[in-house]
């Protein structure tokens, strides 16, 4: 597959690590389009949006926010730091800590002869474990997710979601999981020898500091592992600078933190089968703003689209029902297709 380049990085590339540089205004259609997400019948077309954001070139040129919100409001990432863990585990990549392609040790598949464990932190990443796992939602419907995160496995999910047997064999079917994703964090915390608040530090030192992200929130369980699939909260321009960090290939002021080819790794579309009609990457999905867009999604309506040839990220938060997800998805295509006709 070939990939969309990531936009050039001029010398005057603006970097916001102290503040974002303001773009000239979105106006017209396309803002009148992203308007229309805060308008009276807006929650019945798209639930609640709380945050829209979008970046263009480096700068911001349109944002808004829900009635008694400001840009100093955190708002929860769910899903969307997974795309976090990608880039913490490329942080750990760099510093030649783990390797992906190797078995990623879990202590429960350290039986002789468990055929879990063979498998690599590549495989966990794009979701094709092979893991029994089901990530359902609905009050009704059987769901491994929901007492991970709040019942009986929230106290160490990595152990919860280690612990359950092989449905396919690794690398043939990919499977979206929370689960996998939490057992990444704890292979991070424990190649790195740090847990609960000195994970955390790492955080920010390696992370979210030299990018200018003052807001992060990261949650962790009782084992102090990163809940990494689900919980880290952010102002909506923190989750955009995460963006931009992706947008411009892992580099931040010609400093590179994250592996060279690492972001390609993450909008690389898994070739393991799988029925979901989105394709799937490395903890990154596929497409949501058209061809050669990848993004963080989380599953109450939270996006971080990455554009690469319209050097764009779009941030979304809000509260979208099920049954009103394909409207959302709809509205942010319209609004990437719509920023392709706008005058920069």
């Amino acid at each position: 597959m070939t990939l969309i380049p990531l936009p050039a990085q001029p010398a005057d590339t603006p970097w916001p690590t102290a503040q974002w540089p303001e773009g000239e205004r979105l106006a017209g259609p396309v803002a009148a389009h992203l308007d229309n997400a805060f308008a009276g019948d807006a929650m019945a077309r798209l639930g609640r949006t709380d945050a829209l954001l979008v970046v263009r070139d480096g700068r911001i040129i349109y944002e808004r926010y829900g009635e008694g919100l400001t840009a100093e409001n955190t708002f929860p990432s769910w899903s969307k730091a997974k795309s976090m863990t990608h880039a913490l585990t490329g942080l750990l990549v760099a510093d030649g800590l783990v390797d992906i392609h190797a078995p990623a040790g879990a202590p429960e598949w350290r039986t002789p002869g468990d055929p879990r464990g063979a498998i690599t932190l590549d495989q966990l990443l794009r979701m094709s474990s092979g893991l029994k796992f089901t990530e359902e939602y609905g009050p009704d419907a059987p769901s491994d997710v929901i007492p991970m995160l709040f019942g009986e496995g929230q106290g160490d999910v990595a152990a919860f979601a280690a612990g359950f047997p092989l449905a396919h064999a690794p690398d043939t079917v990919m499977s979206y999981s929370s689960g996998t994703t939490n057992i990444i964090s704890r292979t991070l915390a424990q190649a790195l020898g740090k847990q609960g608040a000195d994970f955390e530090a790492f955080m920010r030192d390696r992370l979210f500091a030299p990018i200018g992200m003052t807001s992060p929130i990261p949650k962790f369980d009782d084992a102090g592992t990163f809940i990494g699939s689900s919980f880290c909260f952010c102002t909506a321009r923190d989750f955009a600078r995460f963006g931009l960090l992706y947008v411009r290939d892992g580099v931040w002021e010609d400093r590179r933190l994250l592996p060279e080819g690492w972001v390609d790794y993450a909008r690389t579309r898994t070739t393991a089968a799988h029925d979901d009609a989105e394709p799937y990457g490395a903890q990154w999905w596929l497409g949501i703003g058209g061809p050669g867009s990848f993004s963080a999604n989380g599953y109450d309506g939270q996006y971080t689209v990455l554009v690469p040839d319209l050097d764009v990220v779009l941030v979304r938060h809000g509260g979208t029902p099920a049954a009103l997800k394909d409207n959302l998805r709809a509205f942010i295509g319209e609004a990437v297709e719509g920023l392709r006709y706008a005058t920069p």
